[in-house]
């Protein structure tokens, strides 16, 4: 009788993770016993949105305020000390396990209409451990409504290697990072990341960066996009299909006693604030299924 409700383990080779009922949120992930990402205890409350799926959006909507094909729409603020709704809308709900083996489980949400979103979508995301490859995630939605519903997906993954940020190597390669404004809404066009403190191409020691930006030019190789994060001879790599042009980092800073214990690497389909914007934002139509993939694996 967890606050996070079913635990569904599945292990391959030297990986475990487990996958909760509420949200479908990657609760914790190891290799031969080490944590490759932040968990958290069962019975506790996730907090930084630790290992959570984020639909219909990710990140921010300013002022839970948008207009979609003409209509005005009004969603909750849920980050009231921004005036942002921010991260979707299922990531507190109960997920339906449809298929659990010993090495994946498929959990699966109907979001129905409401206030602010009135659109009908069914969600269904599918974790699976190999032993070689570790764990990859595929998350869909279809929309089985009747109206045209906009939409964009990610997940929250803390990765860690079990030492402070500063103490780490990250390495990733994007071209342009979004500025933003003190609410962390975009403020301008993306600026190429060349000599400044988000370049991370290079992949030195990380130090005492705070960073909590998103990304785009991502480099894919081979559709996959990665970011590397290294330390105490570990290393953690995330990478995400090419599904995603956009990818959030965020340094922790502000959870607690385990501020910058790990970087939260997040594949998104579409920028903060796309409902406002409309950039990348997908439009799925009645009968229509759009799907990502990402994973994580011990290097």
């Amino acid at each position: 009788m967890t606050l996070s409700g079913n635990q569904y383990e599945i292990t391959a080779g030297g990986y475990r993770a487990v996958i909760t009922e509420q949200g479908a949120s990657l609760r914790e992930l190891t290799h031969e016993g080490a944590p490759l990402v932040l968990d958290f205890p069962p019975d506790e409350v996730a907090s930084g949105a630790a290992g959570q799926i984020l639909a219909p959006w990710p990140n921010r909507i300013a002022h839970g305020t948008y207009v979609f094909e003409g209509v005005e729409q009004r969603t909750p603020i849920t980050e009231p000390e921004r005036d942002c709704a921010i991260h979707g809308l299922v990531r507190w709900q109960p997920w339906t396990a449809s298929e659990h083996e010993s090495s994946s489980v498929t959990l699966t949400h109907r979001l129905l209409g409401r206030p602010g979103y009135p659109y009908r979508l069914d969600l269904s995301v599918t974790y699976a451990l190999d032993a070689r490859t570790g764990l990859t995630v595929r998350l869909g939605a279809a929309n089985t409504g009747s109206r045209n519903a906009p939409y964009g997906q990610s997940a929250h993954p803390y990765l860690t290697v079990g030492l402070p940020l500063d103490e780490c190597t990250v390495t990733f390669g994007a071209t342009h990072y979004q500025p933003v404004n003190e609410r962390l809404i975009p403020s301008g066009a993306p600026v190429p990341v060349t000599g400044t403190q988000y370049d991370l191409s290079s992949g030195g020691v990380f130090g005492a960066r705070r960073i909590d930006t998103a990304y785009t030019g991502l480099e894919f190789a081979d559709g996959r996009a990665w970011v590397g994060l290294s330390g105490g001879g570990r290393t953690v790599g995330l990478w995400a299909d090419d599904a995603h042009p956009w990818l959030q980092l965020y340094t922790a800073d502000h959870m607690g006693e385990r501020a910058r214990g790990g970087l939260a690497a997040e594949p998104m389909t579409c920028p903060p604030n796309a409902f406002n914007t409309g950039v990348d934002l997908i439009t799925l139509k009645p009968g229509d299924a759009f799907a990502s993939s990402w994973g994580i694996i011990s290097l």
